[in-house]
């Protein structure tokens, strides 16, 4: 099973995540479909995937996003 990533064990924050809902700002813009995600009260990451659907940011999807970051700035560069 793969562990969502917190920058803070903060149960206050996760309990009320889990009440209302996260509050999600954008973190790091991938390209312009691509963007990780960060909550403002439990500092949960999230990315999102190819249907647009926030799933949680792994060191494996954070790898992919480097990848793709370098993908991008290389095929836009030469533009």
């Amino acid at each position: 099973m793969k562990s969502v990533i917190y920058k803070e064990n903060s149960l206050r924050g996760r309990l009320l995540c889990s009440l209302f809902g996260h509050k999600f700002v954008t973190t790091k813009t991938i390209t312009e479909h691509f963007k990780e995600f960060e909550c403002t009260c439990c500092h949960m990451q999230v990315t999102n995937d190819l249907h647009g659907h926030k799933i949680s940011l792994t060191q494996e999807h954070r790898e992919i996003n480097e990848a793709l970051v370098s993908l991008y700035q290389r095929r836009h560069s030469h533009v």
